[in-house]
């Protein structure tokens, strides 16, 4: 049935269904103690064979942490967003531009070059500052539908999401998906209604809409003052001061503001210049305070309320206010529900303040360092604390392997910094050779554990890929093998290839497909060649080979293609939905899934 969820919907459609199904089982929840009374703590319940708390990370540190995802639609402003966030957080001089002119600095988050050319996020990027005595780490993800795979395990790695919206456009379909993805994570929602600066709809509209849509409320934090060319400034209700704004004097430099108190009406008659906007300031402010409900946080760490921002990153006009609001509100790290896997006792609840270092794997990305070819490791951590030269557990070997992790960085796009020490809420770039796989755990002690993995959607988009030049081969091997452990494209080939015979790249977009190419020829200096073909999804089959050959000794797999995946499990390729649903429910053979998982190791 689960196959039939995603059967006759829209591809990317299918994508949501499919996380809707996938969310309890295998997404990395963060965890509230008190919505999870009867839950064990791990930490408390865990038998060790000493009295010392060797990694257990000071509370001061956990709480100075700050964690947070920006998803948005394409085009809605999300890495300039980041870029103002950085920008005031002190973490940058000067902001970048997506599409930036000559004399611009590039954007941090959007490093690799096909960002760069086509103005777009191909790959969330962690960047990480200090801000009035806190730790904020943000992921900047992805807004193209066909990147959306890594927009939702960068998630898995969120405490807090900020929804950007288009203020002329308000909700758009990628960021009704992406709120779902939150929704279904219950992470506490922060709405910020970017490009203020350009014609808008009302703000009563864009409440009406989240309201209407999501069935959740919004509190105004920052209320706006005009739109576009009228745009001025924003009223903080939770202070009743108005700050006014004007333009930076330098490219991505900070603006210049004015704060005056609702009270000095005089005053700000003045500044605003504008008797329309000045007047219906006035009559905003008295309809928002009798008729918008308080301000509850409780309601907003259970995502059932969402403090609602207006400003614009491109003016840098509420950015700062919108930081120092989310540093306030926004919770810190929260626990991870994990399995504990030595006494088979179902899940625990594994609290920032777990006396072990616990992590998990959400991404890898090769070459951020092209002269090196190296590949990195995102490790989000969950409790305890990172140290240099420690060793860890690994949840998928077995028997259970430990590693060194001699060296961790900290990561700001594509730039890096040796870290000594990390706390929960941080997160680490580790060297990986190729032993970590999105969804390991990484753990301390004598208990293994393991979080719930963060499966691979089911791609939609095939195609035969090769060099064309065979001197090229070593190099096309070489780049290949790093992009796919990447996760964002699989790799599929012929049943019993060991690695002679065609390649077959399966991929959630086409998109994808073209950034393979641009890489393999930027980073790896080799050129390719795509050949598509007519499938449009795949399905794991439970049961392995065996259940294959059962299948097709009764005749149920003409037209359909099978072959295998990098761990030469079987996979079926469909033309349409109505084939794969049909075999689903004729075939009592087969147990097909939509998703796939590394699996285990054995020495």
């Amino acid at each position: 049935m689960r196959m039939m969820i995603s059967g006759y919907l829209g591809p990317f459609m299918a994508a949501c269904a499919l996380l809707s199904v996938l969310t309890e089982a295998f997404l990395v929840h963060p965890t509230k103690c008190h919505h999870h009374e009867e839950t064990r703590l791990f930490a408390t319940t865990t038998t060790t064979t000493t009295t010392t708390e060797p990694y257990k990370a000071p509370a001061t540190e956990i709480e100075r942490r700050r964690n947070l995802a920006i998803i948005s639609h394409p085009d809605s402003g999300k890495t300039t967003m980041t870029e103002k966030l950085l920008l005031y957080g002190g973490a940058l001089q000067q902001a970048g531009a997506v599409r930036q002119k000559a004399e611009q600095r590039a954007t941090q988050s959007d490093f690799m070059e096909m960002e760069q050319e086509r103005g777009i996020s191909i790959s969330s990027t962690v960047m990480n500052f200090d801000y009035n005595g806190l730790r904020v780490n943000i992921l900047d993800t992805p807004g193209h539908q066909d990147f959306s795979e890594d927009t939702y395990r960068a998630l898995a790695a969120a405490d807090n999401a900020v929804m950007l919206l288009d203020a002329a456009k308000g909700l758009e379909p990628q960021t009704r998906k992406l709120f779902e993805v939150c929704r279904l994570r219950n992470l506490p929602l922060f709405t910020f209604v970017n490009k203020m600066d350009r014609p808008a709809l009302t703000p009563y509209e864009i409440m009406d809409q989240i309201e209407a849509e999501f069935g959740l409320e919004t509190h105004p934090i920052l209320w706006p003052i005009g739109d576009g060319d009228r745009f001025k400034g924003v009223l903080d209700r939770t202070t009743n001061i108005v700050h006014l704004y004007t333009k930076p004097t330098q490219r991505g430099g900070k603006a210049e503001v004015q704060e005056v108190p609702m009270e000095d009406e005089d005053t700000l008659k003045s500044l605003i210049d504008d008797q329309e906007l000045f007047d219906k300031l006035l009559e905003d402010q008295e309809l928002l305070q009798e008729l918008i409900p308080p301000l509850d946080m409780e309601r907003v760490m259970a995502a059932t309320q969402s403090p609602l921002f207006f400003g614009s990153a491109m003016t840098n006009f509420g950015v700062q206010l919108f930081l120092d609001k989310f540093c306030d509100m926004g919770t810190k790290p929260m626990g991870r529900l994990a399995a504990d896997k030595q006494e088979d006792e179902g899940e625990f609840l594994i609290a920032p303040e777990h006396q072990e270092f616990t992590g998990f794997v959400f991404k890898t990305q090769a070459n951020l360092d092209p002269k090196h070819r190296d590949r990195l490791a995102y490790v989000r951590v969950v409790s305890g604390v990172y140290e240099k030269g420690m060793k860890v557990g690994h949840s998928r070997s077995k028997p259970a392997k430990k590693y060194n992790l001699a060296q961790a960085q900290a990561l700001f796009g594509s730039d890096r910094t040796t870290v000594e020490l990390a706390y929960p809420g941080d997160v680490i770039g580790i060297n990986n050779p190729g032993n970590f796989a999105i969804g390991d755990t990484l753990y301390t002690g004598n208990s293994k554990v393991a979080f719930p993995g963060i499966p691979s959607f089911s791609p939609e988009k095939f195609a035969y890929i090769r060099s064309p030049n065979p001197s090229d081969y070593k190099s096309f091997r070489k780049g290949m093998d790093q992009l796919l452990d990447e996760g964002a494209i699989q790799a599929l080939r012929q049943r019993n290839d060991d690695g002679g015979g065609p390649l077959m790249l399966a991929a959630v977009g086409q998109l994808q497909f073209e950034v393979v190419q641009a890489r393999l020829k930027n980073e790896y200096n080799v050129d390719s060649l795509m050949e598509p073909l007519s499938y449009t999804l795949a399905r794991w089959v439970d049961g392995g080979w065996d259940a294959v050959d059962k299948a097709d000794a009764d005749g149920k797999l003409f037209g359909i293609m099978v072959v295998q995946d990098r761990w030469k499990r079987p996979v079926l390729l469909f033309r349409n939905d109505w084939k794969a649903a049909s075999l689903a429910e004729e075939e009592k053979y087969l147990e097909l899934k939509p998703w796939s998982q590394p699996p285990d190791m054995d020495d």
